[in-house]
């Protein structure tokens, strides 16, 4: 396996993962796929041949995750495929790319199927829901060929069915991804600052329609800044350094409020100063958001749950406190339970 290579222009090689065969296909294929937590920075970045690539850095988390199985039925024609729940259209489409590819490369019969999904990524707040069910259900049907098809070709389906993706067929580095092409820009480093996040939601929760979004009309001036924005990042990661990549995420928000107004922004931004956070990243192109504090700060928890109770008297949804470390979401209930406790009370 060839080895990703960081820096402004890195190859995108991390896509390139030899499929796994051997050994009869299974009767039912399994697929699973995490999500994301909205992004650190989004925006369109030069690159040194003059050009411009819109490209963007998430926040992965491991849980919640889509699931979901696939039985192949020689009795249904290699196109149709049935998914259920039945409005998930793209991802029907996606799993019979998924089935002519395993064709293609295992010489197997291709014959139609069922795609069962379930999970608990939230539709339409911008934690990448249609990626994780698109990339289970391709996942699903490889396994039932028997083989697993490499992320670059996952990622091809996934921009093929939708015209963008996020980066959920990789591994949980920081990549800056152009999710218009399906590729890696650059691999920005091994792993984020250890964070807390206090998750909440805007605009009430309610679902982006992202076709209606504004196109992605960066000008010169935004260009410019986007492109120290992507130094800052890989400097604030190189370095371990969560307060500079808080910086990074909340000019990210603000930049955002003009394809993506967010009323709540301001109020956020406010309160994460109050609450000693190093700063506030949004989902882009949906209403999750979350303040940031760096996780190996003693007082980090505490600090959360305070901020978590000023977001909630403000009338901010909050849905979880959880860790970049991919450990299991916490509600701000749980974290104060979790306290260390003196003389049967719990430390200030």
């Amino acid at each position: 396996m060839k080895t990703a290579r960081s820096g402004p222009e890195a190859a995108t090689t991390v896509l390139d993962r030899p499929p796994l065969t051997g050994g009869p296909p299974p009767a039912v294929g399994r697929g699973r796929a995490a999500c994301h937590h909205g992004e650190l920075l989004q925006g369109c970045f030069p690159d040194r041949r003059g050009g411009r690539r819109n490209g963007l850095v998430t926040l992965p988390v491991a849980e919640p995750a889509t699931h979901a199985e696939f039985r192949r039925d020689r009795a249904l024609s290699p196109s149709d495929i049935r998914v259920d729940p039945p409005d998930r259209t793209n991802t029907a489409r996606a799993a019979a790319l998924a089935v002519a590819e395993c064709v293609r490369r295992t010489g197997q019969r291709p014959d139609g199927g069922r795609v069962l999904l379930r999970g608990g990524v939230p539709v339409g707040v911008g934690m990448g829901s249609s990626t994780s069910d698109l990339i289970a259900a391709v996942r699903a049907v490889a396994d039932s060929y028997g083989t697993t098809l490499p992320a670059r070709v996952v990622a091809a389906i996934a921009v093929r069915v939708e015209t963008a993706s996020d980066p959920l067929m990789l591994d949980d580095r920081p990549l800056l991804f152009a999710q218009r092409e399906g590729t890696v820009i650059e691999v920005l480093g091994d792993r984020l600052p250890p964070l807390v996040v206090v998750s909440c939601l805007t605009g009430g929760g309610a679902p982006v329609d992202t076709a209606a979004l504004p196109s992605d009309d960066y000008d010169d001036e935004e260009v410019e800044v986007f492109a120290g924005l992507r130094a800052d990042i890989r400097r604030a990661i190189s370095r371990g350094d969560p307060e500079l990549l808080g910086r990074v995420c909340t000019r990210s928000a603000r930049l955002n409020q003009r394809r993506l107004p967010k009323p709540e922004l301001p109020l956020l931004i406010e309160v994460a100063e109050r609450a000693g956070a190093v700063g506030v990243q949004i989902a882009h192109s949906g209403n999750v958001a979350g303040v940031l504090f760096p996780a190996d700060r003693a007082g980090a928890g505490r600090r959360a749950n305070a901020c978590a109770d000023l977001l909630g008297r403000a009338g901010i949804p909050i849905t979880s406190v959880f860790t970049t470390s991919g450990s299991r979401p916490t509600t701000p209930a749980e974290e104060d339970r979790a306290r260390p406790r003196r003389n049967g009370h719990r430390n200030p």
